[in-house]
């Protein structure tokens, strides 16, 4: 049975012929999922009765999730504006703005039977009454003491901040003239076969200490991504969030881009310029809390504290401080699943990374728990079905409406189906993320010495994934970045980052081993780690320092919440190094692409030599981990006899390496079964160095 095919989310073949319609089909992807076919046809029979009762009360998924097309502000063709706010708790409720000079008694709004609030302001001369980026609010009475409060409107698209002032945020009537609404030029890009994602923050994204714009992205980032070979980019902190240091985990406003960094078009200018160059975009999305803010988020909004999320200890999250959505709910539902929709129509973008899935998945949140891959851990008390199922009808309707879309899972338990399609029981995700894999470097680094890691170990961890449910590797995310942990070449080279990095100066051991290790551990990553591949912005060169964004902490310093590329663009500084060869490696997987082949071959793990060897996607990987001993002619097993050429070697001297590695050498095979492979070939291959060949004819 055969899940690489298409979308690694359909069944290509069957030996029974048949798959059953009741949510137990990923059964026969794994058999150990038999003794749990109750809470697999639970959680689908339940997804199943959503969808039924989405079809008969709101005319189906297309239409439900097109919610911000109803609710929110929108401008008719006479001029007028009509506002509508779901609002069930309140007894009455008033738009106030610049335009009534913040009359509260003005524009009273209307209740229909189901909570949702209305009122239309009248046009003047044919022209909307509410000037275009005047600030708004919704005024309502709640039950509890009569009183007036003030909110942002919950589908407004712009807030923004004046930070002289206070920290609250001020709604903005987002109107522009037609002639200065950007239109897009550029059409989506068809899904990347192999996703090489760089993970990035539009406000670190400048050398400079303060926060990036869109448009600075857009002129000095994009170009350098696509130099390096990415072809997709996730990213960050885009939603609006109430606390810049959250890294844009704290949501306030679901449905605005994030002000700090521009206009609304200046993203879509970004997205259509990446688009252009070829370059899928994802949003990394917030659905799993959401800022407990009260005056200018979601939390207390109608006056009631389960609106939109679990009243009481349900709805908050201890470790986050924040509230948690009651995915139960007919209108929370639609406030999600139009969120998706309005970041795909809106923005364009390609498709979304979901994080915090571990909390959405169960009702322990992930909080104290370890997860030992026992199946009885992913069903049970501890899973919160409503949230399983609304990840599944996010996924159904994404790829039903967006064949080409990628949405991509932050789940640290390891929960079977999560990138199966809902049809055979499954969540729906197209890929997961890899999060043993990082963990695994840094325990090392910080534990290890050199000489006692674990080849096996390391295979294991690479190589230990779920058949048929496509994984995203990478050395290191934005998690590792973050102040209180360094990055690998920090942990590797810390000691001398400040004073050896210039190559005016002496090559110092650590400096050697940090360069040769930072390498070696991207390469295996890549080749051996999954079917996708992820790097968080400046990493690839090897960021000095951590990420420490301005908070009370640090005197509001800018100094650690940047990235400095001027450090790769300096010829007399090492780091140039490391970007050739990350550039080199994704250049090199576009022309073999080996994350969309087959797993890996892993014909040696020699825990003596201390070498690795496999073969991916026709070529021919060898690793030598070992800090001291080089190998000449050493042995290595390949299956597909020929003559072999090296198309990568960290040992060259364009990566920082000591070019003992002669690359013009042809490798000819010798027909004798060795390790398990029909035919060998002899390499020279220092310490600390690795080499991938490729059969010549494909050079």
């Amino acid at each position: 049975m055969s899940l690489n095919e298409a979308s690694g989310n359909t069944i290509t073949e069957n030996p029974a012929g048949q798959v059953p319609n009741d949510g137990t089909g990923i059964v026969q992807l794994d058999p150990w999922l038999e003794p749990f076919k109750d809470g697999l046809r639970s959680r689908y029979a339940k997804a199943q009765q959503w969808l039924k009762t989405i079809d008969d009360t709101e005319g189906g998924l297309e239409k439900f999730t097109r919610g911000y097309e109803k609710l929110g502000f929108h401008v008719l063709d006479n001029g007028d504006v009509v506002y509508r706010e779901w609002a069930p708790n309140a007894l009455r409720a008033y738009l106030i703005g610049d335009f009534n000079n913040w009359d509260r008694d003005a524009n009273p709004m209307t209740k229909n039977q189901y909570g949702v609030f209305e009122v239309t302001v009248p046009n003047k001369d044919g022209k909307p009454a509410i000037p275009h980026d005047s600030k708004i609010k919704i005024s309502l009475v709640v039950p509890n003491d009569h009183a007036r409060q003030e909110r942002i409107p919950a589908w407004i698209t712009r807030v923004t901040q004046d930070l002289s002032v206070s920290p609250v945020y001020d709604a903005r009537f987002w109107n522009p003239p037609k002639e200065e609404k950007y239109v897009f030029k550029n059409k989506r890009p068809p899904k990347p076969a192999s996703a090489r994602i760089y993970e990035a923050h539009v406000g670190i994204s400048s050398p400079e200490p303060k926060v990036a714009t869109y448009k600075e992205f857009t002129r000095n980032i994009l170009p350098r991504i696509k130099n390096l070979g990415y072809n997709v980019i996730q990213l960050m902190a885009i939603m609006e969030h109430a606390y810049y240091a959250s890294f844009g985990y704290q949501i306030n406003s679901f449905f605005a881009a994030s002000s700090r960094y521009g206009f609304p078009d200046d993203l879509k200018e970004l997205i259509d310029t990446a688009h252009g160059m070829g370059i899928t975009i994802l949003l990394d999305v917030v659905h799993s809390h959401a800022s407990k803010n009260v005056l200018d988020g979601l939390n207390m909004f109608d006056g009631s504290d389960h609106q939109y999320f679990h009243e009481g200890a349900k709805g908050r999250h201890e470790l986050w401080d924040s509230r948690l959505f009651n995915y139960g709910h007919h209108e929370v539902l639609r406030f999600l699943l139009s969120n998706l929709r309005f970041w795909m129509e809106e923005y364009q973008f390609d498709g979304f990374r979901f994080d915090g899935v571990t909390s959405m998945l169960y009702t322990h949140h992930g909080i104290g728990t370890g997860f030992s891959g026992g199946y009885h851990e992913y069903f049970g008390p501890g899973v919160d079905e409503e949230g399983v199922v609304y990840l599944m009808l996010a996924n159904e309707m994404l790829h039903k409406l967006y064949p080409d879309i990628i949405t991509i899972a932050e789940d640290v338990s390891g929960m079977p189906g999560l990138c199966v399609a809902l049809s055979l029981g499954g969540v729906g995700f197209d890929y997961r993320l890899a999060m043993a894999v990082p963990d695994l470097y840094i325990k090392w680094l910080k534990e290890k010495e050199d000489i006692d890691w674990d080849m096996g170990g390391l295979v294991f961890t690479l190589t230990n994934r779920r058949h048929g449910e496509k994984t995203i590797a990478y050395a290191e995310s934005h998690d590792q970045a973050l102040v209180g942990d360094k990055t690998l070449l920090f942990w590797l080279c810390d000691a001398q980052m400040y004073t050896n990095m210039s190559v005016m100066s002496e090559e110092t051991p650590v400096i050697s081993r940090g360069i040769a290790l930072h390498k070696m551990i991207r390469l295996i990553t890549h080749g051996l780690g999954g079917e996708g591949y992820l790097n968080f912005e400046g990493n690839e060169f090897g960021h000095p320092e951590w990420l420490d964004f301005p908070r009370e902490g640090n005197n509001n310093s800018y100094h650690y919440a940047r990235r400095q590329f001027n450090l790769v663009d300096d010829h007399l500084l090492r780091y140039r190094f490391l970007n050739n060869f990350d550039s080199k490696m994704q250049w090199t997987e576009e022309k073999y692409g080996w994350l969309h082949s087959p797993q890996a071959y892993v014909s040696l793990k020699h825990e003596g030599d201390k070498v690795i060897v496999f073969e991916r996607a026709g070529l021919l990987w060898i690793f030598n981990f070992h800090p001291q001993t080089s190998f000449t002619d050493y042995r290595v097993g390949v299956e597909q006899e020929g003559t072999y050429r090296i198309v990568l070697s960290t040992d060259s001297k364009d990566f920082g390496g000591h070019g003992h590695v002669d690359e013009s050498t042809r490798f000819f095979t010798t027909p004798f079964a060795w390790n398990n492979r029909k035919n060998f070939l002899q390499v020279y291959i220092p310490a600390r160095s690795a080499i991938v060949l490729a059969l010549e004819h494909t050079l």
